[in-house]
């Protein structure tokens, strides 16, 4: 692959982790993935957002920060490197959860930190509509998942919509995956590979004939 350090990026219920994972096997690279079983105010953050989002934001950052601040530059040169999130994903969840006075609150420690992460190679946004969203979701059955709303999950998908629509830091591929399964399908798991390997331009779409 000629590219060194992938972001797969996409909201909850998307595929991303199951794909990092995929890719990652399949060149043999290196595999950095967010640990969100960590976050011991994850559940009550599902349960009552607005009371435990700056509890959850803030370990999210400080996780993320820790991880790839271990992903110097050189060490691209010699591993390639799958990613399940990309550092900026921490800003748009804090922005979609925060109040003004929390956000702000977490501005001045971001800004603060001064966190730096590598620039990726490619990102590749798992597009997903609401509904398949929502769908895999509830058949992956995670407890914690369950007070997961459509609410929530459409303005998180808007966010990451307007997000990438302005990206231009790295190549982009931008898939459908309503359209794919990458675990169950080998075949649509080649066409993707395949597409990877024939990107030319910095914004580029996916999807299923």
């Amino acid at each position: 692959m000629k590219y060194r350090y992938v972001v797969v990026e996409g909201p909850i219920g998307s595929g991303k982790s199951t794909l990092a994972r995929l890719l990652a096997e399949h060149y043999d690279a290196s595999l950095l993935m967010e640990d969100p079983g960590a976050n011991p105010f994850l559940p009550m953050f599902y349960r009552d957002m607005k009371r435990h989002a700056l509890a959850t934001q803030m370990f999210f950052l400080f996780q993320r920060i820790n991880q790839l601040s271990a992903i110097r530059q050189p060490d691209l040169f010699e591993r390639k490197t799958i990613a399940d999130y990309m550092l900026a994903k921490d800003r748009l969840f804090a922005k979609l959860t925060l109040d003004d006075n929390e956000f702000a609150l977490y501005a001045q420690l971001y800004n603060h930190l001064h966190p730096q992460a590598p620039t990726p190679d490619l990102v590749i946004y798992l597009q997903t509509s609401v509904d398949h969203l929502m769908d895999r979701i509830q058949r992956r059955g995670r407890p914690m998942e369950r007070a997961i709303g459509e609410d929530y999950l459409m303005r998180l998908s808007e966010t990451y919509t307007r997000y990438f629509y302005d990206y231009s830091q790295s190549p982009l591929l931008i898939v459908n995956s309503d359209r794919f399964n990458f675990a169950d399908n080998p075949e649509h798991l080649q066409m993707l590979l395949t597409r990877i390997e024939s990107l030319r331009g910095m914004r580029e779409y996916f999807n299923a004939a």
